[in-house]
């Protein structure tokens, strides 16, 4: 085998896909492999996938298709929830090596180390024998233990304490392809904290499939089940004892996980951030019920009303589905309506996509193409709306800023003289801008902001 051992990772999807890349370019390097750039040439490549939409399937062949073009001789491996759910699929696609999913991601390096081997037998060129190493996660009943103890990033570092949903929702192939819910032992979770804030990390963010499920597969002292988001309270109060943790904040959460003990910490405590990502989909009684959401509308809104009451400055973002089979023009202005009346800070917007094996996708009345494009238009321009008044709410306050780096593109170019722009998040995850002298990264920074715009806050500095 070559002596070259460069691996190089891309990842589409969710936090739980990010860290589990990062998990698997930490076996990599301690094999002793290079982790290189996705544009660079690489012995090994590692396509991180989604399937959750068929624009993420798509994008995942399109990467396929560049690494085997980069290098033709190299290891190409998939990963994650495409080959989970279409491993054939995956397979059949030229130059693709080793099709792993969403399970034994632990045996990475060794399933590489296999094909680089078949590869150099063969002369190069496309893999004579490419494995399917795709297991039964519906099977599963453990939590795959795959700690990182560095992330590419220096301020924000993601723990991942749960795998695998138990909802059947109609759209959705997620429980398909992640498998049962899984909980990671919280002994191990605050070892993985303890270990990234003692190397400087200063922002923790707790995610999982479905995150408010944390616990509910795990027997409870004296028996009975635990109620939805009661353990991940449980385990939220432990991270937050972890010594040198300067703000924790949690992935999505579904409406019902935003439990009273949740909202009183949110009010109370300091280090946990003043944000919530709760999941949506529909504003529409009765396109809720047909996706088989485990709420109502009038419930969602309860649990925003609770949460404001007592947190009135909360960040709340959320994803919205638009063109759902047998959503009508009366569906979505409902929809619109009530997404305007929730006020959320940020919105996911993306049109429902039929995915194989799920009851919606043989539903009769899809909604045109067409149509769900417009829709999606009309939603992103309403969230583009609701973004920038609640960034214009914070105009004349002073914001600390978890200071991530330079800011990029789209800003004004500076007078030769002019500081640097530096860029970071609130904790309510509104994105900050100001320029300053000297090197403020990883540094916390308080800003007075000045202007707004759908993009975030602009202020200066304040010594």
């Amino acid at each position: 085998m070559t002596a070259d051992r460069r691996v190089a990772f891309t990842t589409l999807g969710c936090k739980v896909n990010q860290y589990d890349s990062e998990a698997m370019a930490e076996l990599f390097r301690k094999a002793g492999y290079d982790v290189v750039g996705f544009d660079r040439v690489a012995e090994v490549y590692v396509i991180n996938t989604c399937t959750v939409t068929g624009r993420g399937a798509a994008k995942s062949r399109q990467l396929i298709r560049q690494a085997v073009q980069r290098n033709p001789a190299a290891a190409v491996m998939v990963a994650g929830c495409y080959p989970q759910t279409a491993a054939g699929e995956v397979l059949a696609i030229p130059g693709v090596s080793v099709a792993i999913g969403t399970a034994d991601r632990h045996r990475v390096v060794e399933l590489a180390e296999e094909a680089r081997a078949r590869l150099e037998a063969a002369g190069g060129g496309e893999d004579p024998r490419p494995v399917n190493a795709v297991g039964d996660v519906m099977a599963a009943r453990e939590f795959e233990e795959t700690p990182v103890e560095a992330f590419s990033g220096r301020t924000r570092a993601a723990v991942k304490v749960q795998e695998g949903c138990d909802y059947r929702c109609t759209y959705c192939i997620v429980p398909f392809a992640r498998g049962p819910v899984r909980s990671r032992p919280a002994a191990e979770v605050i070892t993985e904290v303890r270990r990234l804030v003692e190397a400087g990390f200063k922002e923790i963010v707790l995610t999982g499939i479905h995150l408010g499920s944390y616990g509910l597969d795990r027997p409870r002292a004296g028996g009975g089940r635990a109620q939805a988001g009661a353990v991940l309270v449980e385990l939220i109060r432990q991270v937050l004892t972890v010594p040198g943790l300067w703000r924790l904040r949690l992935s999505s959460l579904e409406p019902a996980h935003a439990n009273p003990d949740l909202i009183a910490l949110l009010a109370s405590e300091p280090k946990l951030c003043r944000h919530l990502h709760l999941s949506l989909q529909s504003g529409s009684p009765a396109i809720l019920r047909r996706m088989g959401r485990h709420y109502t509308a009038d419930e969602y809104r309860r649990t925003v009303q609770a949460l404001r009451a007592r947190v009135p400055l909360l960040g709340l973002s959320t994803d919205v589905m638009v063109g759902f089979p047998g959503e009508t023009e009366e569906h979505f202005r409902e929809s619109l309506t009530f997404v305007r009346e929730m006020a959320f800070s940020r919105l996911h917007v993306f049109p429902f996509s039929p995915r194989p094996g799920t009851p919606a996708a043989s539903y009769p009345d899809q909604v045109p193409r067409a149509v769900k494009e417009y829709r999606s238009r009309r939603m992103i321009e309403l969230g583009r709306e609701l973004a920038l008044e609640y960034h214009r709410r914070w105009i004349g306050r002073a914001v600390e800023v978890l200071v991530e780096g330079r800011a990029g593109e789209g800003l004004e170019a500076p007078a030769q003289d002019a500081a640097p722009v530096w860029q970071g998040h609130n904790d309510t995850y509104v994105r900050v801008t100001f320029r300053a002298a000297g090197n403020l990264e990883n540094r916390v920074a308080t800003v007075l902001a000045r202007g707004a715009d759908e993009a975030g806050i602009r202020g200066e500095l304040r010594e």
